[in-house]
């Protein structure tokens, strides 16, 4: 190993990246030779020396932090009753009414199993759990070492100061990772319906619903209360009845974890944004939050150049996913709302125009886009689908596993039409 290259990967009191070659278990390296560790950064410095015992072992992403974070988010730090009996079986009830339409609309058979209502912060857990291989899958990414035989890294690599403060970047990444994980899940919970406010396939799937943000949103837009529910079951059901079909559920997932990791690290990210940050201001620690909210240079993340050549096939199923689920909801509504279905529509939407931090953070870190535009191109591609083929031309997407319309068929259902009945 390069005298640099040591350099860089100083800091032996913290865990190797999991797929890194070095096994640090008994000191020995997977080819069962001795480990060659690099040179500690911090010996001789107790403050950083102990700071770095107290992270070791905390793997790419610290979990600990994802939580506590996730759960001050959704919960404000203050604690939260459990959904009383009677909430959770007037929801039941109406649940049987919207999944009998929900059915009915795609043409598939009505079968929800499990129904669960949940508080925020059990939201916030359960989420977190569920997308824990796509976090660690992206913080893993976001720790690989690369190699950097330029200029600036030998002269970085070759001064005292910038090696510890690399090795303490590198030391920090995985709490960094997990405060910015939880505060993104955290701020979700506070406004999500239920599981499908992200179009991201979890096990075991369920029509999982938050009814406080329900009802707290029905009662900001002057909703009638059961009208609201209805219009949220009727998109979970929608959005569960589609995850049902595993090739659409494997595909989107894939599309994700091919996403999450394709990520390419910058180690002077970091230090950067935090050298620009400031410190003047009223108030610095809104500053820092602000910073907080930048994943791509807080978390020292670089778009590489196979997530740019993803992104067109991400972006076509994300917006045929949601835009199929909402005019599933929009057909569903008409029934079993009347007139308000368009005012709850519309009121929606107008939450999903408002673009929040944790909105950013899902469209960066996990490339899913469900802004006004992505809505909008796959009730399109819906709509020509059923202006051409009747009711049930959906159907084929989630019966056959060839069916899933490419970048270009979306925006050309017609093409879909030929080839899928070609």
């Amino acid at each position: 190993m390069r005298a640099t290259e040591r350099q860089r990967r100083s800091g032996d009191k913290w865990p190797a990246w999991p797929g890194n070659a070095v096994n640090s278990i008994d000191g020995m390296s997977d080819g069962g030779l001795p480990e060659e560790r690099p040179e500690d950064p911090f010996a001789g410095m107790p403050l950083f020396g102990d700071l770095s015992k107290a992270l070791a072992g905390q793997g790419p992403l610290n979990w600990e932090a994802a939580r506590q974070f996730a759960q001050v988010g959704a919960t404000g730090g203050t604690a939260e009753s459990n959904v009383s009996p009677e909430i959770r079986i007037a929801y039941e009830n109406l649940a049987r009414i919207a999944g009998l339409h929900v059915a009915d609309v795609i043409g598939t058979s009505h079968d929800l199993g499990e129904l669960r209502t949940v508080t925020r912060g059990q939201w916030a857990a359960e989420t977190l759990e569920a997308y824990r291989h796509l976090f660690t899958e992206m913080a893993t990414a976001l720790g690989t070492v690369q190699d950097d035989d330029s200029d600036d890294a030998q002269a970085a690599a070759n001064d005292p100061m910038m090696s510890m403060m690399a090795g303490l970047s590198r030391m920090m990444a995985p709490a960094m990772v997990g405060m910015s994980v939880g505060s993104m899940i955290g701020r979700l919970a506070t406004r999500a319906f239920g599981t499908h406010d992200l179009p991201i396939p979890r096990q075991p799937s369920h029509v999982t619903l938050v009814p406080t943000n329900i009802d707290e949103f029905a009662t900001q837009w002057e909703i009638p209360g059961d009208e609201m529910r209805l219009w949220v079951l009727a998109h979970e059901i929608a959005g569960f009845t589609l995850f049902e079909a595993a090739h659409v559920r494997d595909t989107l997932s894939a599309l994700v974890r091919e996403h999450v990791g394709g990520f390419r690290p910058d180690a002077n990210a970091v230090t950067e944004k935090l050298g620009s940050l400031d410190m003047d201001d009223a108030d610095p620690m809104a500053a820092l939050q602000r910073a907080l909210n930048d994943p791509e240079l807080l978390l020292g993340a670089v778009t590489s150049k196979e997530q740019q050549a993803l992104r067109p096939r991400l972006d076509a199923l994300v917006a045929v996913v949601v835009g199929y689920i909402d005019w599933v909801v929009d057909a569903v509504a008409v029934r079993l709302v009347g007139g308000d279905a368009l005012r709850i529509a519309e009121a929606v939407r107008r939450q999903r125009a408002e673009t929040s931090a944790s909105d950013a953070f899902v469209e960066q870190l996990l490339g899913i886009r469900i802004g006004a535009d992505q809505v909008a191109r796959g009730k399109a591609f819906v709509q020509g689908v059923i202006d051409r083929a009747g009711d049930s031309g959906m159907l084929p997407m989630l019966e056959r596993s060839d069916a899933i319309p490419t970048p270009a068929e979306v925006d050309a259902p017609g093409l879909w039409l030929a080839r899928i009945n070609g």
